[in-house]
């Protein structure tokens, strides 16, 4: 099971990157004006923004939810102590002790 998610992941995760890189952004319009307009597309007049778009929020929800599925695959349901319990409480200090002259003499850890 983990392995096939990882699979159909690394999948999921070339095509958004393949469809990212072949949609327009917003400034690419402003190249229109200059000949290069995309009157011949393979997706219509209307260009490829409804398609890709689509393609790539699904796709994006599926690396979402698969990433998730791994995620509690490997964890599952034990608890998993933060970073902060790893360290530990800090340690309390003995109070520093008074010479009788009343200046504080330093506590040299052990």
């Amino acid at each position: 099971m983990y392995t096939a998610l990882v699979i159909v992941q690394v999948v999921i995760s070339v095509v958004l990157v393949g469809l990212i890189l072949i949609q327009h952004g917003k400034g690419a319009d402003a190249g229109a004006a200059f000949g290069s307009g995309a009157s011949g597309t393979v997706f219509g007049s209307r260009g490829s923004a409804n398609f890709l778009s689509r393609t790539t929020g699904w796709l994006a929800a599926g690396f979402f939810v698969i990433s998730l599925a791994l995620a509690y695959l490997v964890h599952g349901d034990r608890q998993v102590e933060s970073v902060v319990d790893r360290i530990g409480a800090p340690s309390v200090e003995a109070p520093a002790e008074v010479d009788p002259a009343g200046a504080p003499t330093p506590v040299i850890p052990e």
